[in-house]
């Protein structure tokens, strides 16, 4: 019997030191709309010269819109309610006042998942803002990598079949399947998306050679030139008719990294010659070194009367998807 007990002792022993302590945390799903920002600051601080600075920087008008639309919708929450469902956006920025040093902290799956939430913070004013200044372009770009990662989950849920594109060009791309691909002539692609009375979303993909684009000062040239080229000639309308970039309207270069490699993001305005038509467009040109090449992915919208960030925005989501094979 002493046996017995010993054995079933051991067992117990065994099983107790197998069991591992569940250190899992289980967050709840992030929500909101995108590209909205939950800015979380005391009534006082949001009305002063904090929520003003907040607002001159996340609401700053987007580049390359005919008119002023923010980079970022916003909504205020005070301290004291930020909690429970409130405290599930997927982009936070929580401003903290008091006896605290200056910081700002990028932290991820804080509250909900996914989620990223900037806290900057100092003892006044004074030091909250100039934390701002000196982050907001990192601030941003988390912000803008949060939600881009949303949109492309949303677009996978249903996928357009491009496979004799992407074997084509030799990459891989998301595009949901209310695109249709309109035209296929070679390595050139043009895509297009109906929004409503003759509003469109439209994307155009094609590859030039790797010498096209010069790295230096007349990088934005060569980008402007090539696509006016492939606009005039691969989609041209009646009589004529053609689209160029808007000369009025100056286009802003930006070095970006998409599939891990570098590439030149052009933003600006379009418009049709010889017709009143215009809209913003996005152009991407990815180095592609082992093909000699640049892979150029160029989005446009035309909307008149409608608001434009979130469609260019669509566009840039896309995009970004790219992988090269």
């Amino acid at each position: 019997m002493k046996s017995l007990y010993t054995v079933l002792f051991c067992v117990l022993l065994l099983a107790c030191g197998d069991k591992k302590e569940d250190k899992t945390i289980y967050l709840p799903a992030s929500n909101g709309n995108l590209n909205t920002i939950s800015i979380v600051a005391d009534n006082i601080v949001w009305e002063g010269e904090v929520g003003e600075e907040v607002r001159n920087i996340f609401a700053a008008p987007l580049n390359g819109l005919p008119t002023d639309e923010p980079i970022f919708s916003m909504r205020q929450i005070p301290t004291q309610v930020f909690d429970g469902f409130a405290a599930r956006n997927r982009i936070v920025l929580k401003i903290e006042k008091g006896d605290i040093e200056s910081t700002t902290k990028i932290v991820t799956n804080a509250f909900a998942k996914p989620q990223t939430v900037a806290v900057v913070g100092g003892k006044t004013d004074k030091e909250i803002i100039a934390q701002l200044k000196e982050n907001k372009a990192k601030i941003i770009d988390a912000f803008t990598k949060e939600e881009v990662k949303e949109k492309q989950r949303r677009i996978k849920l249903s996928l357009l079949d491009d496979t004799a594109m992407e074997t084509k060009l030799g990459i891989t791309i998301n595009i949901p399947d209310a695109y249709r691909i309109s035209k296929a002539d070679d390595d050139f692609f043009w895509i297009r998306k109906n929004i409503k009375n003759n509003k469109t979303i439209e994307l155009m993909l094609y590859e030039v050679p790797f010498e096209t684009i010069s790295v230096s000062d007349s990088t934005i040239v060569d980008i402007i030139k090539m696509r006016d080229e492939i606009t005039k000639s691969k989609i041209p309308g009646e009589d004529g008719i053609y689209m160029a970039v808007e000369d009025a309207y100056a286009p802003s270069l930006f070095e970006t990294i998409i599939d891990n490699k570098p590439a030149f993001e052009v933003r600006g305005m379009w418009e049709m010659r010889g017709f009143t038509m215009a809209g913003p467009f996005i152009t991407y040109a990815i180095e592609d070194k082992i093909n000699n090449r640049y892979l150029i992915a160029d989005g446009y919208v035309y909307a008149p009367s409608l608001n434009k960030r979130d469609y260019i925005f669509e566009l840039e989501s896309i995009i970004k998807s790219i992988t090269i094979n």
